[in-house]
């Protein structure tokens, strides 16, 4: 089996090289705040993806307050400060963070600049801290959602008429 090219030697799924290219776009202001994302077919052949790749890409950022949608309309960009930096608290994800070698800063520090770094020192937050807080906290959060959904068959069960 040959070595894979260059190219591949990123073994980040294609959603995440796609969310990073648009994320530069929005932060270096080639897509302005209020401007709406292209379409998602125009995005596809753009990055040579398929229509899930690319709506994972744009849940991606979504989801880090980067862009909004508006149901029938389409995706739009979130207001942020011309420096590149959200106005709504925006922290970059761990494992971009992790990807530049930073460590990462408490919530609402930006994104990524110095400042993060010199916070995430003071609080004393690493990488791996960060990731063991969000398994933690996703361990409860599944477990709380476990005993709703016990609740929810106990209350069905309930309603059911007897026979």
């Amino acid at each position: 089996m040959s070595p894979a090219p260059e190219s591949k030697q990123d073994r980040r799924p294609p959603y995440q090289h796609a969310a990073d290219e648009l994320r530069r776009d929005i932060l270096q202001g080639r897509i302005k705040p209020g401007e709406q994302m292209p379409a998602i077919r125009e995005l596809q052949e753009r990055f040579g993806v398929a229509n899930m790749t690319m709506r994972s890409a744009l849940n991606v950022l979504r989801d880090e307050g980067l862009i909004y949608t508006i149901h029938g309309r389409g995706s739009f960009v979130a207001d942020h400060n011309p420096d590149g930096e959200l106005s709504a608290n925006y922290t970059a994800p761990a494992w971009y963070l992790a990807n530049k070698g930073e460590k990462v800063g408490p919530a609402g520090q930006g994104a990524g600049g110095p400042d993060d770094t010199e916070a995430a020192e003071d609080v004393g937050t690493t990488l791996a801290e960060v990731l063991t807080a969000l398994r933690d906290e996703i361990r409860a959060l599944s477990a709380d959602h476990q005993e709703l959904r016990r609740e929810v068959e106990e209350l069905k069960a309930a309603q059911q008429p007897k026979p």
